[in-house]
């Protein structure tokens, strides 16, 4: 086998390591680099700020005792109602633990509903979150404590005061703001109204039952679970399993930053304002239970004198236009790396502005996609005309390639020697068909990160069956498309488009010029289905762009053989009549 043959396997081989396994490699090989907080493992003495365990209540149960509609219907409730967000806050303990969001649905379907965050505390998948006190010698509210309100709903524009006294003077407030996307600002306030000072510290807590559906999603590539920010700096090296084995889970104290657990698609995070020191921490707690929180630094309180201190509670879906918004003006620092883009990003950002422009002006993600494929097809125009140019070449000297190689079949090496001297000498380049392929594995990759972690993308359709761009075409010849009442397993659902895709790309290959080497051969023979297969998980928007860019390139392919063919025979007949 010689060099270029060589060259040429690789090539393909590479090209589908990309493809396929780029994110599993970099995660691996070049993990994401830990922010400069200070991080304590179990054991370890709590850094001054420090929320310790007592200080902020053990995480919820994971067992549900309740169905959810008992547990809402158990407690007095402030509703809240904005353009984004649909629920209610438990007078009980002052928890936040009834969300649902307005614009997205938990499904694809007549029988959708508004997608839920977060979910009382005894219910199926409770999810909640809740601000408080600790304190020496004075009697703080707790999770049974009832506050009243001043007013029966919380919109955007319309704070509402939340308070609870206790029996020696002192006041407890929540102040609670809301805007029109997923931001809760909640100001915390005591008034000593007692006769002697106390000592009081705020913390802030988020509690879920279990790790969530997203748990064992595609982790080598997207992170999902713990997550905060810390001086500044994304710490990502948080996860689950972390907390299933640090005995007294993670801490960490920084300034000017925030703390949650990411999804998929939402995202619930504290972010106390101001450069105070923060303590925070997460951890396991009972049964499957996780528990995020932080402690601010203690105050105490003369007679007569007040305190406060704010935080922001980002509740909702990972919006690009609200995390932009948010982190522009300062409220949520780096709140836009809770969507993990990867190293990458400073591409798929670009590509992913470009598809919400798109879908703006067509009103349809399908055709937007198909609009991208357009697009970086028009922009890689020049390259592969020069390397068409090549190719055709190469196809007008298969008849000297061929004599060759049947002069010298039993000379191997010599074959092969020739056969470069004939590259050398008519300026062929035999892994110029490898180089569109290559071009486009950046914009591949790009769109397959967007398609899996822009909740934009989620439950978008397309046309006739693709309901959902962002899961596997659903429609398989498998199962007679549907007549038959079972759904093929993994590799097998084969859908529509991933078999447009093999097809697509055999006819493309076809079009190329045939190798010389029977190894090559049957590489480019199998690579078609063998992706075929390998494509049929993935989400169908992917796919559409790869056999939207497949028949774009065939008739590109027949456009440039057919120009350079003919200026091949003009030069040929030119030289004839100079003869």
């Amino acid at each position: 086998m010689n060099n270029d043959t060589r060259n040429m396997i690789l090539a393909i081989a590479l090209s589908a390591l990309v493809l396929l396994g780029w994110g599993f490699l970099s995660e691996r090989f070049m993990p994401t680099p830990k922010p400069a907080a200070t991080a304590q493992k179990s054991g370890m003495p709590a850094a001054p700020g420090t929320a310790p365990a007592a200080a902020t209540a053990a995480p919820t149960s994971a067992a549900p005792t309740m169905t959810r509609a008992q547990a809402l219907r158990g407690v007095p409730r402030v509703k809240v109602t904005t353009p984004s967000l649909d629920g209610s806050i438990s007078l009980k303990g002052a928890t936040f633990d009834d969300l649902r969001m307005v614009r997205h649905t938990d499904r694809v379907g007549n029988n959708a509903q508004p997608a839920r965050l977060l979910s009382p505390a005894g219910a199926p998948g409770a999810y909640f979150a809740r601000f408080g006190w600790t304190g020496q010698g004075v009697a703080v509210p707790d999770a049974n404590s009832v506050w009243t309100t001043s007013a029966p709903t919380l919109v955007p524009g319309k704070p509402i005061t939340l308070s609870w006294t206790n029996p020696t003077g002192q006041r407890f407030e929540l102040i609670v703001a809301v805007d029109d996307g997923y931001l809760f600002t909640v100001k915390q306030r005591v008034v000593n109204q007692g006769g002697g000072p106390v000592a009081v510290r705020p913390f802030g807590l988020l509690s879920r039952a279990n790790s969530g559906p997203d748990a064992n999603f595609d982790g080598w590539t997207h992170h999902v679970g713990p997550m905060g920010v810390f001086d500044g700096a994304a710490e990502y090296g948080v996860n689950y399993d972390t907390l299933d084995e640090e005995q007294g889970g993670k801490r960490f104290t920084g300034n000017n930053g925030w703390l949650g657990f990411t999804d998929k698609y939402w995202l619930t995070a504290l972010a106390p304002a101001g450069d105070a020191p923060l303590g925070a921490s997460f951890r396991r707690g009972q049964g499957t239970s996780y528990q995020a929180d932080y402690a601010l630094e203690p105050k105490i309180l003369a007679p007569g004198q007040a305190s406060e201190n704010t935080t922001r509670l980002f509740a909702g879906a990972k919006e690009k236009k609200w995390l932009d918004a948010y982190e522009a003006d300062g409220t949520l620092p780096v709140i836009s790396d809770s969507i993990d883009w990867g190293y990458f990003e400073w591409f798929m950002r670009p590509i992913f502005s470009l598809l919400i422009w798109l879908f703006n002006t067509i009103g349809n993600f399908g055709w937007a996609i198909i609009a991208l494929t357009f697009i970086v097809r028009l922009l890689m125009y020049p390259i592969f005309d020069r390397q068409f140019r090549s190719m055709a070449a190469m196809r007008a000297m298969q008849p000297k390639m061929k004599e060759i190689q049947e002069r010298h079949k039993d000379d191997r090496t010599k074959m092969q020697t020739e056969l470069l001297e004939l590259y050398k000498r008519e300026k062929i380049n035999p892994a110029a068909g490898c180089l569109p392929i290559f071009l486009q594995i950046p914009v591949f990759y790009a769109l397959y990160k967007v398609l899996t972690v822009t909740v934009e993308m989620r439950h978008q359709p397309w046309e006739l069956w693709i309901k959902d761009l962002s899961a596997p075409d659903p429609l398989t010849p498998i199962n007679l498309f549907g007549l038959l009442n079972f759904d093929p397993p993994g590799l097998l659902h084969l859908g529509v488009l991933p078999i447009l895709l093999g097809v697509t790309m055999w006819l493309q290959f076809r079009l190329n010029p045939a190798p010389m080497d029977d190894i090559q051969k049957q590489i480019f023979s199998i690579m078609p289905w063998v992706l075929m297969f390998a494509m049929a998980p993935f989400a169908a928007g992917l796919q559409l762009y790869w056999v939207v860019s497949n028949i774009l390139g065939i008739a590109q392919q027949k456009y440039l053989y057919s120009k350079y063919d003919a200026e091949k025979i003009a030069a040929r007949a030119g030289l004839a009549a100079k003869t």
